[in-house]
């Protein structure tokens, strides 16, 4: 499913690249524990922009590269783990001062190996309400969607 406006984040800051920047196309995984309904958050490592907030694990699609195929290669390049359940789910775009971005948003429910924080990143299994902060701006419109998802199915989701 597809939220058609896009979410402007940081909408006092201007623009790098101006009106006509490209768009990024990144996968992003939300990986969730059947078990318990916790998923993963992970902290941006040193170095990137918005350093220190949390979103959920992905990256960037290569030239020619399908949404599933990057997400594997970003959740095994960034955590070290195979990912084995990748169900599509939502997409937005995300207007960033830095840049504009197409996130495409796939649950991941089966994965093996165990998590290993590749890029000096930290993670934590969260359940809303979330208690790491700051928050992507980006990553709120998933925490809406499991809520809403949530309610409609009940508390054991």
């Amino acid at each position: 499913m597809t939220d058609d406006a896009p979410l402007r984040a940081h909408p006092e800051r201007a623009r790098e690249g101006g009106a006509d920047r490209p768009m990024v196309d990144v996968a992003v995984g939300v990986l969730i524990r059947p078990h318990d309904a916790s998923f993963l958050m992970t902290s941006r490592p040193p170095g990137k922009v918005y350093a220190g907030y949390w979103e959920f694990p992905g990256g960037k699609l290569e030239t020619d590269e399908s949404v599933t195929s990057a997400l594997r290669r970003e959740l095994y390049e960034e955590l070290g783990i195979d990912a084995q359940a990748i169900v599509p789910w939502h997409s937005k775009v995300v207007d960033y001062p830095h840049a504009l971005v197409h996130l495409h948003f796939c649950k991941v429910t089966a994965w093996s190996g165990q998590l290993q924080m590749r890029e000096g990143q930290h993670c934590s299994w969260q359940q809303l309400p979330v208690d790491v902060a700051p928050v992507l701006p980006g990553t709120i419109p998933v925490l809406d969607w499991l809520a809403a998802e949530r309610d409609y199915l009940g508390p054991t989701y």
